[in-house]
């Protein structure tokens, strides 16, 4: 079956009312002064979010305190569940939006708190809420910043294979020294398996070295040294593949930071009129 152009997709999507048109344009634009507020408050709540998780963790206070706590995280897991189901309203896909990066971001700072009804201490995990904070890099309209982001991400994602047959050979590498290592230290030394060994190996090459085990025999400390210069090596190459990724697209299109009307998605071209995820005309 041939693939539908974009005049296709654009007729088979439900038109958008003007309320959520205009719903649509506070919450996903900033180009007008209610979306910039709107924003700005989302952001104000998201800081406030995280403060009171975190203060939650303390120890010390009375017990009205915690109880108060407990109080401004449920109304403000309530606030965002109302602006995540608003989100899902507002598009006209709301699948392909929940489905996105902010999608799941979005519905990740609400669940914790559900789930802690079941498994108490869940909630701490709403510090995902500050991944949110990302959005403002529309409130301010840092453009550019948008674009230097879509140019990391292009990057990291050109350069993933490179760094995957890097990273298996590495964890080759680990393998064969920490089984080295087992064999001429032994459990005398503290090396008393292959895969304690291994955990060595590992804090050595990455040039940590907590020093809770370390070689006592000299060709253990050969082996060691040998090990440490490597380390030195080794965390040079994921950031040259990096980089060259980034040197070739340097010279990336602008990004713009309007929003689709029907997913949601971002990261558009400045002059692209057709959404980049499901081709809905922008």
């Amino acid at each position: 079956m041939p693939r539908p152009d974009h005049r296709t997709i654009r007729e088979e999507l439900p038109a958008r009312t003007p309320w959520r048109a205009r719903v649509h344009q506070v919450v996903f634009e900033n180009d007008t002064p209610a979306g910039r507020a709107f924003d700005l408050a989302l952001i104000a709540l998201v800081l406030a979010s995280v403060a009171i998780v975190s203060l939650e963790t303390v120890s010390g206070f009375a017990p009205a305190t915690y109880r108060a706590l407990r109080a401004a995280e449920w109304t403000l897991t309530i606030v965002f569940t109302i602006e995540y189901v608003v989100r899902l309203v507002a598009v006209r896909r709301p699948l392909a939006y929940a489905a996105s990066f902010f999608g799941i971001v979005d519905l990740l700072a609400i669940v914790p708190t559900y789930v802690s009804l079941i498994f108490p201490g869940a909630h701490a995990l709403l510090v995902v809420r500050v991944l949110r904070l990302l959005r403002v890099f529309r409130v301010l309209k840092l453009s550019r910043h948008l674009t230097e982001a879509h140019t990391l991400g292009r990057a990291l994602r050109a350069s993933s294979r490179k760094i995957t047959v890097f990273l298996l050979a590495v964890c080759t590498l680990v393998v064969v020294i920490g089984t080295l290592m087992y064999v001429v230290e032994g459990a005398a030394h503290g090396f008393t398996s292959i895969p304690v060994s291994m955990y060595w190996t590992v804090v050595t090459l990455t040039t940590v070295g907590y020093g809770d085990i370390s070689p006592k025999t000299p060709f253990g400390q050969l082996l060691a040294s040998v090990v440490m210069i490597m380390g030195y090596g080794i965390i040079a190459v994921p950031t040259g593949i990096v980089t060259a990724e980034l040197t070739q697209g340097a010279r990336a299109a602008p990004v713009s930071g309007q929003a689709c009307p029907s997913c949601g998605a971002e990261g558009h071209d400045v002059d692209a009129r057709f959404c980049r995820m499901c081709g809905a005309a922008l």
